[in-house]
């Protein structure tokens, strides 16, 4: 193997490795047909999400600030999320969940759990 193509395909293996340990985004976690709230300039994107019983939803802290996911009836709280941290939640019970961050009270979202078929 000539020095040129092993060195491409040492850089290769390392982009990989690379890849492989990089978090996983929100858009990422939809796109594999996982739910995910991006909190991001001081908002939780989307606002509403509507899922199915026994869907695990996954917050992720995209922001600068530290934020955190409360549940109004604290039926769900995380930790503080620092830049990059994330917090999951599985939701087995129809309902609505409201929510909001307990260090900036004027962020807000709801999780709507319905059941398939249902409107």
């Amino acid at each position: 193997m000539s020095p040129v193509r092993a060195t491409l395909l040492g850089a290769i293996g390392v982009a990989s490795l690379v890849f492989v340990g990089m978090p996983v985004s929100p858009a990422a976690d939809e796109a594999a047909g996982q739910p995910a709230v991006r909190i991001d300039n001081f908002s939780y994107t989307p606002s509403t999400l509507v899922v199915a019983p026994g869907t695990t939803v996954t917050w992720t802290n995209d922001d600068d600030d530290v934020h955190t996911v409360v549940e109004k009836e604290r039926k769900f709280r995380s930790a503080a999320l620092d830049t990059n941290d994330t917090f999951t939640q599985t939701f087995t019970t129809p309902g609505e969940y409201d929510y909001f961050c307990s260090l900036h009270p004027q962020m807000a979202g709801k999780i709507v759990v319905k059941p398939p078929g249902s409107s």
